[in-house]
């Protein structure tokens, strides 16, 4: 299940948990295409809230989505306990011109201050 939820206008986050599949990915992607049609950059909270499995597929598609609209991030906060991710977005991170953060759960209101911009 993907829930979102906007902070500011050109802020919108996502929680995830159930599966991270294919059809998962798409209904992020659509989401943020939306939003790219309407600002020139985007920020993006993500948080794993139980995602009980991931598709290589989605893996993978995570890795070229930001990177097929790199100029179009500004700020991203990752919010997982997950080092693995942690891991994949850092390497995601060399690709993108945003600003990428890992946060713990237990740190998700610094992420969420983060991208409102109340903290840097």
């Amino acid at each position: 299940m993907l829930l979102n939820f906007s902070f500011t206008n050109d802020a919108v986050g996502y929680i995830i948990d159930g599966d991270y599949d294919v059809e998962a990915i798409k209904l992020l992607e659509e989401e943020l295409l939306k939003k790219f049609q309407k600002f020139d950059h985007v920020s993006l909270y993500l948080e794993d809230s139980g995602i009980e499995s991931f598709s290589l597929s989605s893996i993978i598609n995570t890795m070229i989505f930001p990177f097929k609209h790199r100029g179009k991030f500004r700020k991203v906060a990752l919010v997982t306990d997950r080092k693995w991710i942690h891991m994949l977005a850092s390497l995601n991170d060399v690709f993108m011109k945003a600003e990428v953060r890992n946060f713990r759960i237990e740190d998700r209101q610094q992420a969420i201050d983060w991208i409102e911009g109340e903290a840097s």
